[in-house]
């Protein structure tokens, strides 16, 4: 199946355990704008089942994300047998495997997102591809979200657009204030993390009243 994203999409991000995910995803309104992501700490711990156990509880795309560096061919297909409907490749990776990655993605019929976390310039790395991906993903990481003078760096996305027919993600330390701006910005998706009480993240904490909390992002990106 090729998906075809048509206008704003909120991705929710998985980062803990089955046990989280059963407690949490229920609470999420059913919205075909939403997408549910299976973090990378999530199925380095749980594997496949992470993202099977997700595909059973929503109904609507699943992102997997697995932070392709190197294999491409063998992590999309496994991730594709599990269930996912997209899959991230680090736009640090070599050209050849993001160029493999790409391919196997649309053979799969799965999203294929560049994870353009530490890349510099976002636009050097599309410009030695074969092939387009369907979304690049500016990316603030994890470390760096309460890094003084560390943002998501918007000014790529006017550059992106201008030669390239994709999708913009925006990820890192988004709450609903920066949800506001990444809209303001231009993306086109919006990720935002589940976070358990006590962790320095930010996000949707778990503490909150979760459906209020996504039906307010679901506003935010009308």
């Amino acid at each position: 199946m090729v998906h075809d994203l048509k206008g704003r999409y909120l991705q929710i991000a998985f980062n803990y355990n089955t046990p989280f995910l059963n407690t949490i995803l229920p609470k999420i309104p059913k919205n075909e704008r939403i997408m549910i992501e299976v973090g990378t700490p999530f199925i380095k711990l749980e594997g496949a089942a992470a993202i099977q156990r997700t595909k059973r509880l929503w109904n609507g795309l699943v992102i997997a994300d697995i932070k392709v560096a190197d294999g491409a061919v063998q992590e999309v297909r496994e991730v594709a047998n599990a269930g996912a409907d997209g899959a991230t490749v680090l736009g640090t990776s070599s050209k050849q495997t993001i160029d493999i990655f790409i391919n196997e993605c649309k053979r799969e019929g799965i999203i294929s997102i560049i994870d353009m976390v530490h890349v510099k310039d976002p636009l050097n790395v599309l410009r030695t591809l074969k092939n387009q991906p369907d979304v690049v993903e500016l990316h603030l990481g994890r470390d760096e979200e309460n890094v003084w003078g560390k943002i998501i760096e918007y000014r790529h996305v006017r550059r992106i657009r201008s030669k390239y027919d994709v999708k913009i993600s925006s990820a890192g330390g988004i709450g609903f204030k920066e949800a506001e701006s990444a809209v303001f910005n231009g993306a086109d998706i919006v990720v935002v993390n589940l976070v358990r009480s006590g962790d320095p993240w930010k996000g949707v904490m778990d503490s909150m009243d979760i459906t209020a909390s996504i039906n307010k992002l679901l506003k935010i990106l009308r």
